[in-house]
């Protein structure tokens, strides 16, 4: 029986690439190298394993006669051109079941983290400043804020439950309002950050949301509030949230994701009402362990005729 072939922009762990081998003809190719590069039998493949961060342009598609599906093996996929994948009729996957449990945890680790100043606390008590100053100042509690999530998908419904159950109240932006929600829905982004104590960040990356969250919404939600991001860095229009946590615009930032990685603007980071985590919401060992099992769930299942696990498209 002949291998189906399988075109590898980025591998998943160890042990799932084995699964795969065992049952497809593996193709690794970097992305970024000429297409003349692409042998044969890769330009026959029949699906990509690659992730959100890989680019996956028009040019290397059309390589692909064959293509009939990508898994990726992220949550997102900005780094993706769906339109051409779409109108050849490519399927698509990618991991959000698997990480949206770490993901919400991580939103809520960084919002609880920005509201509570857990860095400048951590400094206090470390350079003994508890000791010869006295108590650290008083913070902002969750209980009773009003928390406006962005994007209400997967992982922000994962979110917001975990904010309703702290006692917050919950709020959310979307293209349109989620059918049995009873969060307060609000189809004006400026509108829900001017009711928002806390804005959370959850939705996907890509050129439709790119610089989605304006100076007018970073200006909307005052000096007194937070921005968590746990989405993209591209949703967010930087320089004005620099901008804003400099002047007292916005009291704190949380942020798992930048405009520019790995290496953030020094302004962003060097700023002591930030707290920063290196787009790592999803990096624990379970998690990614379910990514990439998730993936090869995923190939299999499709080349078996049954149905896709986590299928986007």
């Amino acid at each position: 029986m002949i291998k189906p072939d399988i075109l590898v922009l980025h591998p998943i762990l160890p042990d799932d690439m084995a699964a795969l081998a065992s049952k497809f003809t593996l193709h690794s190719f970097d992305a970024r190298s000429a297409l003349d590069g692409l042998g044969a039998a890769a330009k026959s493949s029949r699906a990509i394993v690659t992730n959100g961060h890989t680019p996956l342009e028009r040019a290397l598609i059309e390589e692909l006669a064959q293509l009939e599906l990508v898994a990726c093996g992220s949550a997102g996929f900005d780094s993706l051109d769906t339109e051409t994948l779409k109108a050849r009729g490519i399927r698509l996957t990618n991991t959000s079941p698997a990480l949206t449990d770490d993901v919400a945890d991580t939103a809520i680790l960084l919002m609880l983290a920005a509201r509570r100043n857990l860095i400048r606390a951590h400094a206090y008590v470390q350079d003994g400043s508890w000791g010869t100053k006295g108590m650290f100042a008083l913070q902002s509690s969750v209980k009773g804020k009003n928390v406006g999530i962005v994007g209400l998908g997967q992982i922000g419904a994962a979110i917001a439950a975990r904010c309703a159950v702290m006692g917050a109240n919950v709020g959310y932006f979307g293209r349109t309002q989620k059918a049995g929600v009873d969060y307060k829905f609000e189809p004006d982004l400026t509108a829900l950050a001017r009711w928002s104590d806390i804005l959370i960040l959850a939705v996907s990356g890509g050129a439709g949301t790119r610089g989605l969250v304006s100076k007018n919404v970073i200006q909307a939600l005052g000096p007194n509030a937070s921005l968590i991001n746990v989405s993209r860095g591209t949703v967010v229009d930087e320089p004005a949230l620099i901008a804003a946590l400099q002047n007292g615009d916005l009291a704190s930032a949380g942020l798992d994701v930048f405009e520019n990685e790995p290496a953030p603007d020094e302004q962003l980071t060097a700023l002591a009402n930030v707290t920063l985590f290196p787009h790592h919401a999803s990096g624990t060992f379970e998690t990614r362990a379910a990514m990439s099992r998730l993936v090869r769930e995923n190939l299999i299942a499709y080349f078996d005729d049954k149905p896709l696990v986590s299928q986007v498209f």
